[in-house]
């Protein structure tokens, strides 16, 4: 195995960086800072970033096959035109829960885009519970919800093969699995994969590798950890020198990069001292292994 190395690509101080998502033509990571309220995209060529503000808090960013981007925006599905800087509203939910916003939100290999529902926290991970659901827009812009009664609708991706649907829903502190339907787009058969430990703390944000394997980033854990859902064992940790690791991607012109978002929200200026990073991006080489491109957005 050669040797990881972390560093630290854009020390952006997120409040809640999230959704990191690589952005092939652009040679760009693409990621959001929910309670920010931007989207957010670091150039691996310039090094630098650029960040569009928005009018509510964004939690999930996706590629659109016919063009811009597709992000989940307070309770809406909405367009996003990079260059112009204009958003336009395809969808919304949840409109009986007025505390209610979208979380963490991914695509599936038919195109059709996935995001969950969670109440606004009162504090990081303490909210009123069971107010969530998990929906998805399909690509002719209609919305169908799967089911509710979730804490925090969280990380999610497919296995290789498109039987299988991954989630999280952060409070269970475990990640479950589905089986797909990739004709539908229908889950059904939930159970669990894999519990976490309590040093592992919040499961957040998720993505697989090319073996099939789970990458998982744990809140307040400071790490991602791989995971075989077919055992239920975790085979690797990656500790991370922020304690807030959110969410994680492949990227890189072969996708053997992986990008990792964190957040600085809670944290007292003593926390800040001990982590000037928080809130930053980071860049993992030398996993050893490689990720799977974004799907993008059909509609």
């Amino acid at each position: 195995m050669s040797s990881i190395k972390i560093e630290c690509v854009g020390n952006e101080g997120c409040r809640l960086g999230e959704s990191p998502v690589w952005d092939q033509k652009e040679n760009a990571l693409l990621f959001v800072d929910i309670t920010g309220r931007k989207v957010c995209r670091w150039s691996s060529v310039t090094k630098q970033v650029e960040a569009i503000s928005v009018d509510a808090p964004v939690s999930s960013v996706a590629l659109r096959r016919s063009g811009g981007y597709v992000i989940t925006l307070g309770t809406r599905f909405a367009a996003l035109q990079w260059g112009e800087q204009r958003v336009s509203t395809i969808a919304r939910v949840d409109e009986d829960k007025a505390n209610n916003r979208f979380n963490d939100g991914k695509v599936d290999p038919a195109g059709r885009y996935f995001a969950g529902t969670m109440a606004e926290e009162i504090r990081p991970a303490v909210l009123e519970r069971h107010q969530g659901s998990l929906y998805t827009l399909f690509s002719d812009l209609s919305v169908v919800k799967h089911f509710d009664q979730v804490d925090i609708s969280n990380g999610l991706d497919w296995s290789l093969d498109h039987r299988t649907f991954f989630y999280i829903d952060s409070l269970s502190y475990s990640v479950d699995a589905f089986d797909y339907d990739l004709q539908t787009g229908k889950i059904s058969n939930r159970r669990s994969v894999y519990r976490l430990e309590k040093e592992e703390s919040i499961p957040d944000g998720m993505c697989i590798d090319t073996e099939g394997k789970l990458w998982v980033a744990c809140y307040d854990g400071g790490r991602v950890i791989r995971l075989d859902p077919e055992t239920g064992k975790r085979l690797q940790t990656v500790k991370l020198p922020v304690d807030k690791t959110t969410s994680c991607c492949f990227g890189g012109k072969d996708y053997s990069e992986m990008y990792v978002t964190s957040a600085s929200d809670g944290m007292d200026k003593e926390g800040l001292s001990r982590q000037p990073q928080a809130g930053g991006i980071f860049k993992i080489t030398g996993l050893g292994v490689k990720g799977v491109p974004p799907y993008p957005f059909g509609g």
